[in-house]
């Protein structure tokens, strides 16, 4: 097997873990396809630079380029890190953004990390696409870039060739996703297990979504089946519907599915349908009513306690908290044009 090679585009003002998290991803991914324990290497890296010079991130840790723009001609997958550089250095941003523009049709897929997509963005190849960025970045972003669908609240999407994804650590997210479409939810399932992400998010960051919490912990029609329970959150999720999905008996599904997700059916039905609405409740217009018949409670009343139960705040006041706003907020110094030295925290 040919390992793939993942090229990163580098340059001074580059977010570090933007690079380095994915990176260390795409590195811990391996096979066993020759059997016997010899494990294969999946992915081969690459850190493109914008000259043979070292880089700089922006917290003062510098890079060392494998290669310069001129020197690749292509890549099977090319990543680009967000960073100051390539979102307000418009010198940078025009320079790789031509670069981009000129290799694309040779590249199999692109994707951005957290503001990478302001270098992505102005070559039009995400024009009429579905995008996510950092939150404190999405509004200026779509302000940009009007022909933009931005979504504020995905950890990450894809939309064609192009992938997208929220801040920081959501790169490894995406790693995640991009290793589990080329080699499996196995191989996945043990880059997560290597990186130890499956440790939950503490903090403010828990109203996006983390489909990889699914995706890499199955290897069987399991997988499959949770997929399909995230598009159907409204409808009968019970052990004996699921179970005749899955074409098993009750009690045998219960079982397979405690050890393969670690946890009850009802759990994690009551999981999904939470995690799904703390997206709803940051979208304008959606009440905590219609939030809890979209995603499958029988009443508000039962939402709002296992809202409160499962995050220690009330669905309103999560709403007021976490609602992305359509227009600026009333401050002298708010905003993220006036941050501008800000960094993609997530």
């Amino acid at each position: 097997m040919k390992p793939k090679l993942i090229g990163f585009l580098g340059y001074d003002g580059i977010q570090g873990l933007d690079l380095v998290g994915p990176l260390e991803a795409f590195m811990s991914a391996h096979t066993d396809e020759a059997g016997g324990g010899a494990r294969e290497r999946c992915y081969e890296t690459l850190v493109i630079g914008m000259t043979g010079e070292p880089l700089t991130s922006e917290t003062g840790i510098t890079f060392k380029p494998h290669k310069t723009l001129e020197d690749v001609r292509t890549v099977d997958t090319l990543i680009i890190p967000g960073g100051r550089g390539v979102r307000l250095d418009a010198e940078i941003n025009a320079k790789v953004a031509a670069w981009i523009e000129s290799r694309a049709r040779r590249i199999r897929r692109i994707a951005s990390v957290c503001t990478g997509i302001f270098a992505l963005a102005p070559t039009g190849l995400l024009d009429g696409r579905r995008v996510t960025t950092h939150w404190r970045f999405a509004r200026e972003l779509a302000e940009r870039f009007p022909k933009l669908k931005v979504d504020p609240n995905a950890l990450f999407l894809k939309d064609g060739a192009f992938y997208t994804s929220a801040g920081i650590t959501a790169g490894i997210d995406l790693a995640l996703a991009l290793i589990e479409e080329d080699y499996g939810p196995r191989v996945a399932l043990s880059v997560a297990r290597e990186l130890v992400v499956y440790l939950k998010r503490p903090g403010g960051q828990e109203q996006y979504s983390e489909p990889l919490q699914f995706q890499t912990r199955s290897t069987d029609r399991f997988a499959d089946l949770a997929a399909w329970m995230i598009g159907h959150l409204h409808q009968d999720l019970s052990v004996e519907a699921l179970a005749e999905r899955a074409c098993l008996c009750p009690r045998h599904f219960s079982r397979r599915f405690k050890d393969a997700f670690g946890t009850t059916p009802a759990a994690f039905v009551e999981d999904l349908r939470l995690g799904e609405a703390r997206q709803r409740l940051a979208t304008p217009g959606q009440s905590v009513e219609s939030v809890a018949r979209s995603v499958g409670f029988r009443s508000a009343d039962s939402f709002r306690r296992a809202f409160e139960r499962r995050f220690g705040i009330t669905p309103g006041g999560y709403r007021s908290r976490f609602q992305f706003q359509t227009t600026p907020p009333r401050s002298s110094g708010g905003g993220p044009h006036s941050k501008e030295n800000q960094t993609c925290d997530a």
